[in-house]
């Protein structure tokens, strides 16, 4: 039997292009997404054509549907080979200019949404002591760029549940491992985002942050269009992933054109250091 592989978040972007390429490999693909019968209806049953492809609701920012899914998925096949955990929401904005509300809204669905497969998936997979867990985090999850504050943090602790997790379970037979896109034109930039929602506070700071903010996306947008990054590499390193052996497996991929390799070199020397450091505490 082959993998059974469930994505999050495969009504656009990174998870509708995960989906197409594992199933042209010949997986077992569960896509998983918000409205799948009502806004979304028409990419899920274009997903649900593919071969090996079912499309199933699962709305990570409720405890419900996530026990739900998850529960009817290991009924029907058994078991998770790989999970990943791509579905998020971005935001623009000053970091004071955000309500509680909004920052709540971005954290519900970026950290706590894995945090509710998590519980649900990993006593399935501590009984198989075997599994996968590839989270999407970002490279605003390593270094936090202005204007998207709240996102950044999300990402930051992402990064951190993957990582230090990732030593409390691989003694149990589970992996958990992290992809790192940079910047991409996906949906997530086009769609409505959780943006700041004060925006007499926005006021207040006054015209030059006001054009600092306008610059940012300026420059952002001038990046993605000279370098063209292609929004299937994600796919190509998640496909990866899934098909190196156990324990050969980076804890961070990091796919980011635009950087030109600056971050393999970022994320080497953190990691060397790291280990440094941590040897200061256990001599």
């Amino acid at each position: 039997m082959s993998k059974v592989i469930v994505i999050t978040g495969t009504s656009s972007g990174f998870g509708t292009l995960m989906v197409k390429k594992f199933s042209s490999e010949g997986f077992k693909v569960v896509a998983t997404m918000r409205g799948s019968q009502t806004k979304n209806i028409a990419v899920a049953g274009e997903l649900s054509a593919l071969p090996g492809v079912e499309v199933m609701e699962l709305d990570v920012a409720e405890d419900n549907s996530v026990k739900t899914a998850i529960s009817s998925i290991l009924k029907k096949y058994g078991k998770i080979d790989v999970m990943i955990n791509n579905a998020a929401i971005q935001g623009m904005g000053l970091l004071e200019a955000y309500s509680l509300e909004q920052f709540q809204k971005i954290m519900n669905i970026n950290v706590f949404g894995v945090l509710r497969v998590y519980r649900e998936l990993l006593p399935a997979m501590r009984k198989e002591r075997d599994g996968l867990i590839i989270n999407v985090s970002s490279n605003a999850g390593r270094f936090s760029p202005p204007f998207q504050v709240p996102y950044n943090s999300s990402k930051f602790a992402l990064e951190g549940i993957t990582e230090g997790g990732y030593d409390e379970l691989i003694g149990q037979g589970i992996e958990t491992v992290i992809i790192e896109p940079g910047a991409f034109m996906t949906e997530m930039y086009t769609k409505q985002g959780t943006h700041a929602d004060r925006e007499e506070i926005l006021a207040e700071y006054g015209e030059q942050t006001a054009q600092m903010m306008a610059g940012f996306g300026a420059q952002l947008g001038n990046a993605l269009q000279k370098h063209q990054p292609d929004a299937a590499m994600i796919a190509d390193a998640a496909l990866a992933l899934v098909n190196m052996d156990k324990k050969t497996r980076p804890l961070r991929t990091s796919v980011d054109p635009i950087a030109q390799g600056v971050d393999y070199e970022y994320n080497n020397s953190a990691s060397e250091l790291k280990a440094k450091w941590v040897s200061k505490y256990m001599s």
